[in-house]
């Protein structure tokens, strides 16, 4: 049965990702930092808005089609709502969680290099959430399409894509490094749908100005194509 409910899943999640407007229910929804939590305890944000999102949250409802029921299998380690069970991390938490949903394709849109990223979600939630739990420290090599590599990508159908940094610089002031620091989606006619804090609202842009305008910046280093299964 469990082996049913997930296949059952996966086929609805791709069936309402695999065409070209996916999320453009939410254009010009409004951009809040961190909108969603578990309803109750630590973080009693709602479980699930439509009318607010961040860059991650943004991608989440859309890849749930807004469904509460995937939105929470998508979010958490085994579909558990618990703070300490949310994918919080995409380098090492939601990419292995969302394993059947998703897959890193990079290499398969141009040369690929390699982030080696150290995740240390034990510290972090120490450091900003003033939270002791046990969890090991995570080290990930991140594939990623450098920006001087990067063509025009050819794509029938969306894909999500990640923003890669270099060092984050960010260990000494939440506890862990990072590399994914922006995520939306890449639509097939070089279209950039995602939930902008510089702008305030959930809009679409060209793709390729976009990475023009990141890349100026030395420590932005690439993206990951992400496909969605």
């Amino acid at each position: 049965m469990k082996f049913i409910s997930l296949f059952v899943f996966a086929f609805l999640i791709a069936g309402c990702t695999a065409n070209h407007d996916i999320g453009h229910e939410y254009l010009g929804a409004k951009y809040v930092a961190d909108p969603l939590g578990e309803g109750r305890g630590y973080d009693a944000d709602p479980l699930i808005r439509k009318d607010a999102f961040d860059c991650v949250t943004f991608v989440e409802t859309s890849l749930a089609n807004g469904k509460l029921k995937n939105l929470n299998k998508i979010r958490y380690k085994d579909g558990d709502v618990n703070f300490l069970s949310r994918n919080h991390f995409i380098e090492s938490d939601w990419l292995e969680n969302n394993a059947d949903l998703v897959e890193n394709m990079s290499s398969k849109y141009g040369d690929v290099a390699v982030r080696h990223v150290i995740i240390d979600k034990q510290n972090w939630l120490r450091v900003v959430h003033k939270m002791d739990s046990e969890f090991p420290v995570r080290e990930i090599d991140l594939e990623y399409i450098p920006y001087e590599k990067l063509g025009r990508i050819n794509t029938d159908d969306a894909l999500i894509v990640l923003f890669i940094t270099g060092n984050s610089n960010k260990s000494g002031t939440i506890g862990t490094d990072l590399a994914v620091v922006h995520v939306g989606f890449l639509l097939p006619n070089g279209v950039l749908r995602h939930a902008s804090s510089q702008y305030g609202r959930v809009m679409d842009v060209d793709f390729y100005e976009y990475v023009a305008a990141r890349a100026k910046n030395k420590n932005n280093i690439g993206v990951t194509l992400v496909e969605i299964k």
